[in-house]
């Protein structure tokens, strides 16, 4: 299936899965779903849309916005939704008469047929350097949350602030894994905040990006989980033979430096493009089909990061991971 990431402006072929990683050792794909942009050229409908996750037996999906259409139009489908906030909006929903308003708005006349699990507040505002906007990140999530509450619905909708890997300074060895010192106000308040309301840390991270960066001095092998010598942390002595268990391991030592490691870590995105621009080394259909099919083989045998390799516990199964494809 062709599909566009808008973010590159360059077209995939590849599926993208969240994987979820907590201090229970619990990970696993039990269920499948999409991230539906809407940001691209050529886009099915989204009658059309809900008949391929039928079709391809996809549960959950994740819209970038809050579109009536799309919200209504996934009523009574069975397709888990989660929905975002733009970051445009963040500063006035710090108020909670506006978050109640917003929630009123949007989420209240879908929620229940519309399966609605989760918002989105905001999208990688960490990167890009306005401090106004990260200031106002997490008073306007616990703005949204206390509207969800105030209307009943904060035991079935989280919030949460997908990030990208930007926010780490430190990620190699993974337990070197150190927030950026610019975020050391905000980022306590953020896992304050989701670890008060049990909600997931989201991170989107693509291994693509670190090796685009150094192709000569990072293994294609290791980037795209093909067979290769990986590396050995030497701190802890685990070994690692892919990037993206890496990268997700440096993000819980992070928080654990900060005191929240039994926080559970959702990947949010992650992917490889098929086709991109000249000094986009590596960008093929291949190598995009590749890193899909081993990273997908790999989930669905419940495969967790050597910080956190068990998979155990069957409570709360249905909200635990999301296999997206990106349109």
């Amino acid at each position: 299936m062709a599909i566009f990431f808008s973010r590159m402006a360059f077209l995939h072929t590849i599926l993208f899965v969240a994987l979820s990683f907590s201090d229970c050792n619990f990970i696993g794909v039990e269920s499948l779903g999409i991230n539906y942009g809407q940001v691209a050229n050529d886009l099915p409908p989204t009658e059309k849309v809900l008949e391929l996750l039928k079709s391809y037996k996809l549960t959950k999906a994740r819209i970038y916005d809050t579109s009536p259409q799309i919200l209504t139009a996934f009523a009574n489908s069975g397709i888990d939704l989660i929905v975002t906030i733009e970051n445009n909006a963040l500063r006035n929903l710090m108020d909670l008469q506006q978050a109640l308003q917003w929630v009123t708005t949007h989420i209240r006349p879908y929620f229940p047929a519309t399966r609605i699990t989760g918002i989105a507040v905001g999208n990688e505002v960490f990167i890009g350097g306005d401090t106004a906007l990260m200031a106002n990140l997490v008073p306007a999530m616990a703005s949204i949350h206390a509207a969800l509450a105030k209307l009943g619905l904060d035991q079935y909708i989280h919030v949460s602030a997908p990030s990208s890997l930007a926010i780490l300074s430190e990620s190699y060895p993974p337990s070197a894994g150190c927030f950026r010192q610019e975020l050391a106000a905000v980022m306590p308040q953020l896992l304050q905040f989701l670890d008060s309301t049990r909600a997931p840390f989201w991170i989107n991270a693509y291994p693509y990006f670190a090796f685009k960066d150094e192709p000569n001095n990072i293994s294609l092998d290791y980037v795209i989980f093909n067979s290769n010598l990986g590396m050995v942390d030497p701190y802890t002595k685990f070994h690692y033979d892919n990037m993206l268990y890496a990268q997700v391991d440096a993000v819980i030592f992070s928080m654990a430096r900060m005191g929240f490691g039994g926080l559970e870590v959702r990947v949010s995105e992650t992917g490889w493009p098929s086709k991109g621009d000249e000094n986009e080394v590596g960008a093929t259909v291949e190598n995009a089909s590749i890193y899909n099919r081993n990273l997908l083989r790999r989930q669905l045998a419940n495969e967790g990061t050597p910080l956190k390799p068990v998979r155990i516990l069957e409570r709360e199964k249905e909200i635990k991971s999301e296999l997206c494809i990106l349109y």
